[in-house]
């Protein structure tokens, strides 16, 4: 398919087979749990393959998930109502819990902060959403284990 966006279809292609494309069917038809898949292809493109190449583009989730959805001819038609859909996972997003862990030095002195992905001026403790039928202590313990 003909990439009218900044990725690279061949990175496109890798994104959407890794996180997409093999959804079960209950998920490839929720915008909201499309939406979460589409966050860790994200991550994915911001992780790796933007630190392998960082000539490439750094863009927002917002950005990104238009292109993705316009690449896999499944979504595309979702590009009518985007901003709709698009809206409504920050809000879902926005109502799950988060959970984390002060994390400091052995000597106490010192403690790990984090930089907001949303706000770049914003800093906090390491934390992150709770998965469906996560115990919050096994979320805190991901979030700051990796």
């Amino acid at each position: 398919m003909q990439n009218p966006g900044f990725i690279p279809s061949d990175i496109l292609d890798d994104l959407s087979s890794r996180f997409l494309i093999n959804l079960p069917e209950g998920e490839k038809s929720d915008p909201i749990r499309l939406f979460f898949q589409i966050e860790l292809a994200h991550w994915f493109y911001l992780d790796f393959h933007r630190k392998e190449n960082p000539k490439l583009r750094q863009c927002g989730m917002k950005e990104f998930a238009k292109q993705i959805v316009r690449h896999i001819p499944r979504y595309s038609p979702m590009l009518i109502d985007f901003d709709v859909h698009y809206e409504k996972w920050r809000e879902y997003k926005m109502s799950v819990p988060t959970y984390g862990a002060i994390l400091l030095n052995d000597d106490l002195t010192k403690v790990l902060l984090v930089q907001s992905y949303f706000e770049k001026t914003s800093w906090g403790f390491p934390k992150g959403k709770v998965n469906e039928d996560e115990d919050p202590l096994r979320c805190a313990i991901r979030e700051v284990s990796s």
